[in-house]
């Protein structure tokens, strides 16, 4: 997705991403702060697919892999919808995160339904509507095979309403989206730097195929 180690294919506020020796960085620095969520949106829209990528973030990182996103009006370089959730800490990496939408659509371990209704709200940073449709075990358990400040693959397996977070080839999220609402089966991917101290993001080896 990276052709010829630049970023030709993708859009974004430059002075935060850059490649180097064919890996993406994404970096917010002390000089450079952000006032709201910043992508690198790649020029094309993506719908049933699979992402493959090594990642690797600092401590007090937050990112994450947008997916199936609509723009947000007004704000340069923002998305809205779907996110593989990323976190120097491991307290979200794998999970589902619907950014400026439903928040958190299943954590860690969880293998949920989202019914259609019109009575589902937030609460809590999370969608109130979330049905059980079977465990893939603790948060805690699959965070320990979560490397910390190292190398991991992450890998999206996006079909039709179904959403699958991998990461090192362990199932971390699993979301059948039945609601009709607010579900979308296309739209931008992109990469997030978060708001919030100092921090880098990088990848490496990132592929993707439409299935």
């Amino acid at each position: 997705m990276f052709a010829n180690n630049s970023l030709e294919n993708w859009e974004g506020d430059m002075r935060y991403w850059r490649m180097e020796s064919g890996v993406l960085i994404g970096e917010i620095s002390p000089q450079l702060a952000l006032a709201e969520n910043t992508f690198l949106i790649w020029k094309g829209e993506v719908a049933d697919f699979e992402w493959v990528a090594d990642f690797k973030i600092s401590a007090e990182g937050n990112s994450g892999i947008n997916y199936r996103n609509e723009r947000v009006e007004g704000l340069p370089y923002a998305l809205r919808g779907y996110q593989a959730d990323i976190d120097g800490q491991n307290a979200y990496t794998g999970q589902n995160y619907e950014e400026r939408r439903r928040t958190t659509i299943a954590y860690r371990g969880e293998k949920v339904i989202l019914p259609t209704s019109e009575e589902g709200k937030v609460e809590h940073n999370a969608w109130t509507l979330r049905l059980s449709d079977g465990t893939l075990g603790s948060s805690d358990s699959l965070r320990n095979l979560i490397h910390v400040q190292d190398w991991n693959e992450l890998r999206l397996v996006v079909k039709g309403n179904r959403l699958q977070h991998y990461v090192n080839g362990v199932l971390m999220s699993d979301v059948t989206d039945n609601d009709r609402i607010n579900r979308r089966f296309s739209g931008h991917l992109g990469i997030q730097l978060h708001v919030g101290p100092p921090m880098q993001v990088a990848f490496k080896r990132v592929r993707i195929k439409k299935l």
